[in-house]
């Protein structure tokens, strides 16, 4: 397996960034990083992305200071796979986090789950370690239940948070509460020892999770180290919750509530980094795993409109990146693995295809580079945006059984022709969007037109280059066995936790959507 390259001269640390050109800087070790990755929050939920409450005051400050990015992608419309495409740098196709149970179906890694995130994947705290640097996760993981996908065995250093989301509450008889990690030990489960009370949404959750985060920032401060702290905060997946000084704040509602803490912990956290005096030492990145309040996009969550994978992104580094800046770079939740790995001089694993790019020429020079965004949905490439141009070679929000029980990932949004509740093929004839003229995605191009051919025939040739070169992973998303679920987690004899063993029947999971 092909090395990690680390570049040092003595002890002191160069950052290489070839295609930036960024001269060495010079200091004793590279900076900080901290990914911020959101819940189900959506484009249109910050100030800055014109919300019009105006409810996230630190994080419309923290772009003032920093780089907006308009286009930046998810790279799945779901949770778990969007997550492991940030960590690993590569499309869920490629490692494994997808489901060939049925045709174009999201998957995730509920608590039957069998796989997770495989040990051939190379994961970015790992890689970041090489550099030196200590690493936490706080929130959620999702990337696998069971013993052999625990993140301190995938280069974590550190974890407070829970394998999946808040789910729940359960009866701990046919499914258990989700269990609460502090490292190699549960230390409880959700509805327990760490309450959500689902009438009236409060829970602490968000605040603990502030705490892990700040108290791991001073520690690596005291002891001089680089730190990767990787906050995965779930409070706006539903069923939302936030703190009691939250409840009832926003002008909307309960999601509002969830937004502003968060908001508030993201100022504390910048608080300190100043207070710390290591700001313009620590580069921040805060962005979404998939769609949510959506603002002018098509659909949201489940779905590969622009709803659905296009998120809120913002990048901060002070003295570095310029601030009150917007990038209209196509940006993708894989870059932040390739970009962190070049923040730390080192250059990404040359043995297995990366599909993240570096976004330092984007934010530290104002480049911009063409490259393609694909959006998967299970095993199937639903659509690829290349430059202005959209095609969607399949259509689907959900199915109509769902969509009549009252599901709805397009609420108030019916196009005819595009929002369809059976799976609908395009490959012949893709359906064309200009989402400058049309970030909505409701005008497709007349086929019939110039336009049309010619930005067809260039996202043709990037779909074929893009298939004829794809090997995907071994699907990790298949198999689910409810005995899993029961496995006893350390520490679950002390707590009186543990669940008798089950009995292990394999079968094929079931995705709806």
């Amino acid at each position: 397996m092909a090395a990690v390259v680390l570049v040092r001269r003595g002890w002191r640390l160069l950052l290489v960034v070839s295609a930036a050109g960024l001269a060495a800087l010079g200091s004793p070790q590279p900076p900080n990083i901290l990914l911020l990755l959101m819940d189900d929050m959506g484009w249109g939920d910050l100030g800055v992305y014109g919300e019009p409450s105006r409810e996230t005051p630190n994080l419309d400050r923290m772009a003032a200071e920093g780089m907006l990015f308009p286009n930046f992608y998810s790279a799945n419309p779901l949770c778990s796979p969007s997550r492991a495409a940030l960590l690993t740098g590569r499309l869920p196709i490629r490692n494994g986090f997808y489901t060939t149970n049925a045709h174009a179906r999201n998957a995730y890694t509920p608590q039957e789950i069998v796989g997770g995130i495989p040990d051939s994947e190379r994961l970015l705290p790992t890689l970041l370690k090489e550099a030196g640097y200590a690493t936490k996760i706080v929130g959620k993981w999702h990337l696998g239940h069971r013993p052999q996908f625990h993140p301190l065995k995938h280069g974590f250093d550190e974890w407070f948070g829970s394998p999946n989301c808040h789910f729940g509450p359960y009866d701990n008889k046919a499914k258990p509460n989700i269990p609460v990690y502090k490292d190699w030990e549960m230390v409880g489960r959700f509805y327990e020892e760490f309450p959500i009370n689902v009438k009236t949404g409060e829970s602490n959750l968000t605040q603990i999770y502030l705490e892990e985060a700040l108290d791991f920032i001073r520690r690596q401060q005291a002891m001089q180290r680089p730190f990767f702290l990787y906050w995965a905060v779930d409070a706006t997946h539903a069923p939302v919750y936030a703190s009691q000084p939250f409840l009832g704040s926003s002008q909307r509602g309960r999601y509002g509530d969830a937004v502003r803490e968060i908001d508030d912990s993201v100022g504390k956290m910048l608080s300190l980094l100043r207070t710390l005096s290591i700001a313009e030492s620590t580069f921040i990145f805060f962005t979404s795993d998939n769609g949510g309040s959506n603002g002018p996009f098509l659909c949201g969550k489940q779905t590969t409109f622009e709803g659905g994978m296009r998120e809120p992104a913002i990048a901060w580094w002070p003295g570095h990146i310029p601030a009150g800046q917007v990038s209209h770079q196509l940006g993708s939740i894989m870059d932040l693995f390739t970009t962190s790995l070049v923040l730390a001089g080192l250059t990404p694993p040359s043995d297995r295809v990366i599909d993240g790019l570096n976004l330092l020429p984007a934010m530290l020079q104002g480049q911009l580079r063409d490259r393609p965004i694909f959006y998967y949905r299970g095993n199937t490439l639903m659509a690829v945006t290349l430059g202005q141009y959209k095609a969607h070679f399949w259509t689907w929000t959900n199915s109509w059984e769902e969509f009549s029980q009252g599901i709805d990932f397009c609420p108030g949004q019916d196009i005819s022709g595009v929002t369809t509740h059976t799976q609908k093929e395009h490959t012949t004839l893709p359906l064309l969007f200009h989402l400058g003229r049309d970030p909505g995605e409701r005008f497709p191009l007349s086929f019939a037109s110039t336009e049309y051919e010619g930005a067809l025939s260039r996202i043709t040739l990037v779909v074929q280059q893009h298939q004829d070169s794809l090997v995907p992973g071994q699907p990790q998303l298949n198999v689910c066995d409810q005995a899993v679920m029961n496995w006893a987690p350390p520490g679950c004899e002390k707590l009186g936790k543990c669940l008798p063993p089950a009995e292990s029947v394999l079968e094929k999971c079931s995705w709806p959507h």
